[in-house]
């Protein structure tokens, strides 16, 4: 596999390109990463089945609309590819900052900048993607809250029935959420739509983001998500409503958007996971 990688390298940099240094990082799934170097270019390698390719042309795609949408530092594809038994994604290495001197108000600021972009009339996505590596269908609605009930809540249940697990009426919760959701008013926005901190980071203070799963929809879920797992510093969160505040009723609403990345854990990582869903799903049904 790696003589491949090594060739499309070249072939895309337009110089001959051998890694003479490979060192194995760690990873938060199944992909393999790895930093790769031949002195004087170094580059950030994904690996993953041979099946996984799309998944990777899809994150490919993300991080260039990113790129061009955000005022972020976005890492550019050099190439995806696969062998016989792996896939693989090479990105542009990006050497993430250690000090504690991060500059989250930043990182709000220009979160509220690419939120402010309303230049899609419809929710969803051109085409379906992965969060993580689970597949993201992204059809085109004219109403948010039909898109966030079927494509995202929906599709994650019917994900965990089709694994035997049936943590809800899976009709009967999706037309909850369409009820809870119906009078939110809603300008689609690019949203990162898997923003957790351990999908951004910081270059010479420069706020970076990464590993994207991109579509159209309430930025109040890019806002949940980070809130979810590890909150980010208040920095960031006066800096974002300073600039582009959140709309009344955001905290009821956070509790449904949250629950669609815990179904996503539950579904990649079952454990603990499934009972957070029961329980978020068993508190918004009160």
């Amino acid at each position: 596999m790696w003589k491949t990688v090594n060739e499309q390298i070249s072939q895309a940099m337009h110089f001959e390109f051998k890694h003479t240094f490979k060192r194995q990082l760690r990873s938060p799934n199944q992909d393999k990463l790895f930093h790769i170097s031949d002195n004087n270019h170094h580059y950030f390698v994904k690996v993953a089945h041979h099946n996984d390719l799309e998944r990777f042309e899809n994150e490919a795609y993300n991080l260039k609309l990113l790129t061009q949408e955000s005022v972020f530092m976005v890492p550019d594809c050099i190439t995806t590819g696969n062998s016989i038994e792996f896939s693989f994604i090479v990105l542009e290495w990006l050497e993430l900052d250690k000090q504690p001197h991060n500059n989250w108000q930043l990182m709000g600021e220009h979160l509220a900048t690419l939120h402010q972009k309303h230049t899609q009339a419809m929710f969803g996505f051109d085409q379906d993607n992965f969060i993580g590596v689970t597949t993201q269908p992204n059809r085109w609605h004219k109403k948010w809250n039909i898109f966030f009930a079927e494509e995202r809540i929906g599709w994650q249940l019917q994900l965990l029935e089709e694994k035997g697990i049936k943590l809800v009426d899976q009709q009967h919760f999706i037309d909850f959420i369409k009820d809870m959701l119906h009078s939110h008013s809603v300008k689609p926005s690019l949203l990162h739509g898997d923003f957790w901190r351990g999908n951004m980071g910081f270059i010479n203070n420069v706020p970076s983001l990464f590993d994207p799963a991109c579509y159209y929809g309430d930025r109040e879920c890019d806002i949940a998500m980070s809130e979810l797992f590890a909150p980010l510093p208040d920095a960031f969160y006066t800096a974002y409503n300073s600039h582009y505040p959140l709309q009344l009723g955001y905290q009821q609403r956070k509790q449904i958007y949250q629950l669609y990345p815990i179904l996503n854990h539950a579904n990649i990582f079952a454990g603990h996971y499934l009972t957070e869903a029961k329980q978020q799903i068993d508190f918004l049904l009160k």
